[in-house]
């Protein structure tokens, strides 16, 4: 059965870490852009050095440079019976781009996940996570302000995928377990 989802939410609301845990439960590929950015940052590569300038300030990576790291990855073996993408899309932009890839496979998305959670307790695990980590994008106001553009320019796909019926939001915070059992319950799983 294939399964295609998007896990959506403020950073810090705990994607990767469900989006892990979720891959496993599912047996589909976790794909996430943070991730792939930071592994081009730590490795020094052309595309790490563009990302890293906007990471650092707080912006997102310009999407020409996104959609095709992303339509790269889904093009994979592994993702040919079902993914969840973390950190993307983000813009509706993206979302026009996505649907494009999707239908040149006569594939659609099953569900969008959104992790709901409060902005104060979303600062101070990135905090936490920044001081343990040592990441340069971390910082309250990059932070602060990453919040800021997720809620006007993400945020807003919430709406487009609530009209297309795809839309599931689960509180982000609490139990790891109890917050990946959310997920599974609304996806049917």
């Amino acid at each position: 059965m294939s399964t295609r989802i998007i896990l959506i939410g403020p950073p810090g609301a705990g994607k990767g870490t469900q989006a892990a845990r979720l891959s496993e439960a599912l047996q589909i590929p976790a794909i996430s852009t943070g991730d792939i950015f930071r592994a081009n940052v730590k490795g020094e590569t052309e595309l790490g050095r563009t990302a890293k300038r906007y990471m650092d300030a707080g912006e997102y990576v310009p999407d020409e440079v996104t959609n095709s790291m992303v339509a790269d990855r889904l093009a994979k073996d592994d993702a040919a019976e079902g993914f969840l993408l973390d950190g993307y899309p983000r813009t509706a932009a993206q979302v026009a781009e996505l649907d494009a890839m999707l239908e040149a496979k006569g594939a659609t998305l099953d569900h969008v996940v959104e992790l709901t959670a409060d902005t104060d307790e979303v600062v101070g695990r990135l905090l936490a996570r920044a001081s343990l980590q040592g990441r340069s994008d971390d910082t309250e106001d990059v932070i602060r302000h990453r919040l800021d553009v997720y809620a006007e320019q993400t945020q807003p796909l919430t709406e487009l995928y609530a009209e297309r019926g795809l839309l599931r939001q689960v509180d982000g915070l609490g139990d790891v377990d109890a917050i990946t059992d959310r997920i599974l319950a609304v996806i049917g799983r």
